[in-house]
């Protein structure tokens, strides 16, 4: 089934529910989403889109974004969620290697795809503030949406790896709906009355919640600042009433500390559902005794999105259960549509309590990488999910991640892979070494650091990296070396580079 009917189902039965809000301005109700969805798919088909082909979507956080997503859906193609701090070469890359023939972009990104790559993709951009895109809306609407089997491809998720170049993702109409419907089951509860805001990216954790507040008929509530404003979600959160968000360790950690200095309770916040890091017991601990309790934990990743396990709400409030501490460090039980166990490098499985490599199936992970078999082979084992996360599991189920077999830094809820960013450096002609590692940080759990060996300044890398990569992505600070740790085989040693961070 097309995920897209359930926006049709809301149309038709709550058409004039409010849906998409721009802050506290209704931009439209569910019959005008509808609406300006299926002419845009309309559009996008007599524009040359078949079902299965591409259409990227590289965009701020805006309700034209949901309108262009079900567009996409409607026409039966797949999305290409772009995340919109990458740089302009980055999105480059994902736009040649999906082959996606159009790409959504919305103000001030057009102008970054003005790079070379685009041209090299064939790839036609479109932004939401041009006449044509004004014009598709105007379009006659698509009667049905295209009809797509659960395995087709819905959602094209690029998620970077070891290699450094990223992987795209395969999520299919059948993981989305597994997922949205588990929502109900694992997560939390969600009705008409409900606000979801999107506070974090669309492309990723925040915008894959949208299918479930579509099907419910709940609001989406944008922030005119497209981003993370704690004053502005408090405000919009106090306005609205009844406020569900998705938001990174980092973001909690922050809204607590400026709430409690702002003096704001947080009115009208119901849940936060937080991921894509570690959350520490204290900040967590403290997060709950300002705000109460409206936390939820999940644990996934893009090859499994938001579906591995879940803290709920409640688990995340009890302080009787003897081993509350652990379970709240922790990232909760599996949810109800997957297995999960841990097994060693080679996927057997281990006793409980032993160490291992988390692992996962079910019916919300992936059936593959875009085009990439080298990757599907590492990572898919006799239907097993190898996540490259290490932990434990108890005797009750409850998972613990103790480490990542990767070197990926998590940084503010964004992923970053050190060998992505090394590469880059590695391209100045004054560097002859370079290593990338994770330093522990206060506001966003961590950030990224490199050591270097070479002559070039840090003012001369920070350049550097800044016409490569996307900020989030470029180190906070630059060690210059005589040399790198390495052992006997040539490896560098980013633990004793870890080492001497924590040392200083």
């Amino acid at each position: 089934m097309n995920i897209s009917q359930w926006l049709c189902r809301q149309a038709q039965v709550g058409g004039e529910r409010p849906a998409l809000y721009f802050g506290t301005e209704l931009v439209a109700n569910y019959q005008e989403f509808h609406r300006r969805a299926a002419a845009l798919a309309n559009w996008l088909i007599a524009e040359g889109t078949a079902p299965g082909d591409r259409v990227a979507i590289f965009m701020k956080n805006c309700p034209d974004y949901l309108i262009a997503l079900y567009g996409v859906w409607y026409a039966g193609a797949a999305a290409v969620p772009i995340n919109a701090k990458l740089h302009g070469a980055e999105a480059a890359y994902i736009l040649e290697n999906s082959g996606a023939g159009l790409v959504f972009t919305s103000a001030g990104l057009k102008e970054a795809l003005q790079v070379e790559g685009v041209e090299r993709a064939g790839c036609r951009v479109l932004d939401i503030a041009d006449p044509d895109y004004e014009a598709a809306l105007q379009q006659e609407p698509l009667p049905v949406p295209v009809a797509c089997a659960p395995e087709d491809l819905a959602w094209l998720f690029y998620t970077s790896g070891t290699t450094g170049k990223p992987k795209g993702v395969m999520i299919t109409h059948r993981m989305l709906t597994t997922v949205s419907l588990g929502y109900f089951a694992d997560v939390d509860q969600a009705t008409g009355a409900d606000q979801i805001l999107y506070a974090a990216p669309m492309s990723h954790g925040a915008g894959l919640y949208n299918m479930v507040h579509v099907l419910v008929g709940a609001a989406h509530v944008c922030p005119p600042s497209a981003g993370f404003d704690v004053r502005e979600i408090l405000d919009l959160a106090a306005h609205f009433g009844r406020v569900q968000m998705f938001a990174a360790p980092t973001m909690v950690t922050r809204m607590t500390a400026q709430a409690k200095a702002m003096g704001r309770s947080g009115d009208g916040l119901r849940s936060v559902i937080y991921a894509g890091g570690p959350m520490y017991l204290a900040d967590i601990l403290e997060a709950e005794a300002h705000f109460g309790e409206i936390f939820i934990q999940v644990y996934g990743q893009g090859e499994c999105p938001m579906g591995i396990t879940v803290l709920k709400r409640e688990e995340v409030a009890d302080r009787s259960h003897p081993r509350w501490e652990a379970r709240l460090a922790g990232v909760g039980r599996a949810q109800s549509f997957v297995e999960v166990q841990i097994g060693t490098a080679e996927g057997e499985p281990l006793a409980t309590g032993e160490m291992g490599e988390i692992m996962v199936r079910g019916d919300a992970v992936m059936p593959g990488y875009w085009m990439n078999p080298k990757a599907n082979a590492e990572t898919l084992r006799d239907g097993w999910l190898m996540t490259g996360d290490m932990g434990t599991l108890d005797q009750d189920g409850y998972l613990t991640m103790t480490d990542r077999s990767k070197d990926l830094i998590i940084s503010g809820g964004s992923n970053v892979y050190p060998r992505e960013v090394e590469e880059v450096i590695l391209t100045h002609p004054l560097v002859q070494e370079a290593s990338v590692v994770g330093r522990p940080h206060s506001d966003w759990g961590e950030e990224v650091v490199a050591f270097v060996v070479g002559s070039a300044t840090p003012e001369q890398l920070e350049e550097h990296c800044r016409a490569h990569i996307a900020r989030f992505k470029c180190p906070k600070a630059y060690f210059q070396v005589p040399d790198l740790p390495k052992n006997n085989y040539g490896k560098v040693l980013k633990t004793e580079l870890r080492a001497r961070l924590l040392n200083a």
